[in-house]
């Protein structure tokens, strides 16, 4: 492989906080454009009505299945490569990046049609009627298919990233955010020749504008970059690479897929109060991207840095970067939790007018985002934790948070004091799970620390 466009950016010399905001800040423009795309679609679907707002509140914890295998296979991408480039293995960052495409269009179809195959069931257990199955088909027949390309796109964002690359992706889901926001209205509701497609139109707007996203960032790193190779790998490279990305790509993927699943079992326990609080909760979860923004970026940009100082041996350099991320993350969504329940009533009124769902919207405004800054600690752990390749520890965390405490702290509050309990048991869930993660992480970097006398000893 040619290799000679390549030029990864060094992120083991200099300032941590320097690196930090510069690869965070186009993250999050790209992210924030990323996740309207379910913030733009609700909006414009909740025109359509209650029903349809309810059908697509079904959907949520479906679709974050794939975006969450996404971006499982993009942490395992960017912490193989990140620390190939760490350790100056330029080939062998390469071989990885090609192995990693073919594994995660792979991966994507699998899962794309094990869902197909399950869907209705799925929906059905979740508490959705018979009767919302229909206009719930009718955006899930098009996005799932779709859905495949988004899967590349994260995984190749992520191999820019592990390159220290984090304004191409940004500017690619950018650029796709806006026209989903562009064509939504004209493919909902239709215009002149373009006839009103509905609650499908939000699918077909969000496919197309995945289909130009992917097709310039494989002119990037195939052609732009020469990060990915033009031939198919050989066995022997397809083994060694696939393996290394299999090992922390497969639990990081397990452990981002518990958050839709336990997103359909809290849907679930909602869906005992009727279809209003389904509704209403579907509007809360798609807010929940946007108001913990910063941490996703984070969770994206901090990865590379870690994986890179970590193939180093710089352990000094991955603290600090932690840290910093984490009392950082801590301020910012207090500020962001302020300004929320200060705005509770307008946020409800922007996406209905019946009573009911307002009340339960400003309900979830007022309580859920008092625990993003906890989660943001689990959240950037378990991306520490991956980047320091120990896939199983974020995986076990994972599974700890959603099964031990969120969920079931949820259920119980729910039992007790209804919707209330149901939003402060999450929260609480949250706060005990974040006191966990910052313990294991500390754990496991005293791990690396012995493990780096030892080999100095030796």
């Amino acid at each position: 492989m040619p290799g000679k466009k390549a030029s990864p950016h060094n992120l083991i010399e200099g300032s941590i906080k320097q690196s930090l905001i510069r690869m965070t800040l186009p993250m999050i423009i790209g992210m924030s454009m990323l996740f309207t795309f379910s913030l733009v679609d609700t909006l414009f679907i909740s025109f359509l009505g209650t029903e349809a707002l309810t059908a697509i509140s079904f959907t949520f914890p479906v679709t974050f299945t794939i975006m969450s295998l996404a971006i499982g296979l993009g942490i395992g991408a960017s912490a193989v490569v990140g620390r190939f480039l760490g350790g100056s293995q330029l080939e062998r960052a390469q071989e990885a990046a090609t192995v990693i495409n073919y594994l995660s269009l792979s991966l994507a179809i699998v899962t794309v049609a094990i869902i197909w195959l399950l869907k209705n069931r799925i929906f059905l257990a979740m508490g959705a009627s018979p009767e919302l199955l229909a206009p719930i088909n009718d955006y899930m027949n098009v996005w799932l298919p779709g859905s495949v390309m988004v899967v590349c796109i994260m995984t190749g964002n992520s191999v820019l990233r592990a390159c220290g690359d984090t304004k191409t992706p940004s500017m690619l889901m950018a650029g796709a955010g806006g026209l989903n926001a562009l064509l939504d209205p004209l493919l909902i509701f239709g215009l002149g020749p373009i006839p009103a497609m509905g609650i499908a139109g939000a699918a077909w707007a969000t496919v197309i504008a995945w289909s130009i996203g992917f097709i310039y960032l494989l002119y990037v790193l195939i052609v732009k970059i020469e990060m990915v190779s033009r031939h198919f790998p050989s066995r022997a490279v397809m083994r060694a690479s696939g393996r290394d990305m299999m090992r922390i790509g497969i639990p990081a993927a397990g452990a981002n897929m518990m958050t839709p699943l336990a997103a359909g079992i809290m849907t679930a326990i909602v869906a005992g109060y009727g279809d209003t609080a389904v509704a209403a909760f579907g509007v809360g979860a798609r807010i929940e991207p946007i108001a913990t923004l910063l941490v996703l970026a984070m969770s994206s940009s901090l990865p590379p840095l870690i994986s890179q100082n970590f193939g180093a041996d710089r352990l000094d350099r991955v603290e600090e970067a932690y840290r910093l991320s984490i009392r950082f993350v801590l301020l910012w969504q207090l500020a962001v939790y302020l300004f929320l329940a200060a705005t509770a009533g307008g946020i409800a009124a922007l996406f209905s007018d019946e009573p009911e769902v307002m009340e339960t919207i400003r309900l979830f405004v007022w309580i859920m985002p008092l625990g993003y800054g906890l989660q943001g600690i689990i959240i950037l752990t378990n991306s520490s934790l991956n980047a320091l390749h120990q896939p199983g520890a974020a995986l076990y965390l994972s599974v700890m948070r959603f099964f031990l405490f969120y969920v079931p702290l949820a259920w119980i509050g729910s039992e007790f004091f209804g919707l209330v309990g149901f939003f402060v048991g999450a929260v609480a869930g949250n706060a005990l799970m974040a006191g966990v993660s910052w313990l294991r992480f500390n754990r496991a970097l005293g791990e690396q620390r012995e493990n780096a006398a030892q080999t100095v000893a030796s």
